[in-house]
């Protein structure tokens, strides 16, 4: 690499390096003001994942704000749903570009997003009561659902256990649960539906794909076992809306942030030790006053010995599941964090604001659990 001519006259500057085959590896120069460069420090940060730099953001896709983001199931690519109507779909790798983008989707913000476990399809949920299957592929859209009579706040999908057909469960401001056959061949017809009576935030698949979790506006997380078709428990805790729910990789934890900054952790075994089944609390991220549905999500590259929760303090906030303690506070957003994900394989974290962007960071490897 050629010398540069003259040394910046104030702040830091990053040296880029080619890419060898050994982990990358970054050098900050920080340099006084001046021409003395004897004052210089030379700092090396080691690299912990393939990304093109330990912090990559992406930008000009969507005009409002983002409301949910995810990685593929390899971790190859990126969708982010938006307010403005559509999504956007990003490579995570070098090249990270903006490689797809469906605008007008719906007719309305698209509250919530998930790529299919076996096949090329997206599945969004949105404001206008509907929810659409879309090929990544060709963009066609496949499959437009009238799913429910109010909004539609999240969905999510499971394999059903030995069938080989991917299952899609949805939750609205109508007080339902829906249950649709996901895939090219799903029908128009919800195959199963549970009511909670109240609005519905959030939904979220046991490991299993026997159990369904749905937090609602009665503060409390109710349990529907699809076998029984019934609600069997719920759980309670929570002081004000749960925002988002999310089952840990080993399928023994569901994680539930909600309007009251409080985040809970809850144990959802079969038998659990504590009789409230609330096996962490954790502090430090406002949800603040815009009674947004923050998305959380679980580490996978250490088998979930982290999560993570966007808040209105501009930051996302990643705590250490065994202690309950904050490992990081991340800054970089100019709006409310709305939505987190973690990569599927390396210690890397997705977040989207109401900035309408989105940051691709590095974090040191977990712990494996």
């Amino acid at each position: 690499m050629s010398k540069r001519d003259r040394s910046p006259s104030s702040g830091g500057a990053l040296i880029k390096r080619a890419k060898a085959d050994a982990p990358p590896t970054n050098q900050i120069a920080i340099s006084s003001k001046g021409d003395d460069r004897s004052k210089g420090l030379i700092r090396t940060v080691p690299r912990t994942s393939g990304l093109e730099a330990p912090i990559v953001s992406l930008a000009g896709a969507h005009s409002r704000e983002i409301l949910s983001c995810r990685f593929d199931p390899t971790g190859q690519n990126i969708a982010a749903a938006s307010a403005d109507c559509g999504f956007s779909l990003w490579r995570t790798y070098p090249p990270t570009t903006n490689y797809g983008q469906k605008p007008h989707l719906h007719k309305a913000a698209i509250l919530d997003l998930q790529w299919s476990l076996f096949s090329s399809i997206i599945y969004t949920a949105s404001a206008d009561h509907t929810i659409c299957y879309t090929d990544v592929t060709t963009g066609e859209r496949v499959r437009k659902l009238r799913a429910h009579k109010g909004v539609v706040n999240a969905i999510d999908r499971t394999m059903a256990g030995g069938a080989g057909t991917e299952l899609l469960a949805s939750a609205a401001d109508d007080g339902f649960v829906h249950v649709w056959e996901g895939g090219d061949d799903g029908g128009k017809q919800a195959v199963a539906t549970f009511e909670v009576g109240c609005p519905v935030t959030s939904v979220a698949w046991s490991a299993d794909g026997t159990n369904l979790y749905a937090g609602a506006l009665d503060n409390e997380i109710h349990v529907f076992d699809i076998r029984k078709d019934t609600e069997v428990y719920s759980l309670k805790g929570h002081s004000d809306t749960p925002t988002s729910l999310a089952v840990s990789p080993n399928g023994n934890f569901l994680l539930s942030p909600s309007f009251s900054s409080q985040v809970i952790i809850h144990d959802i075994r079969p038998f659990s030790p504590s009789p409230t089944r609330v096996h962490r609390t954790l502090v430090g991220c406002p949800a603040g006053f815009e009674q947004t549905l923050l998305r959380a999500a679980w580490s996978k590259d250490d088998g979930g010995g982290r999560v993570a929760v966007g808040g209105a303090d501009r930051t996302v906030t990643i705590w250490d599941v065994e202690s309950g303690k904050i490992q990081y506070k991340l800054p970089g957003h100019k709006g409310t964090v709305t939505a987190v994900d973690f990569h599927p394989k390396e210690p890397i974290i997705l977040t989207g604001s109401k900035d309408c962007t989105m940051l691709l960071g590095e974090l040191n490897p977990g712990v494996q659990t």
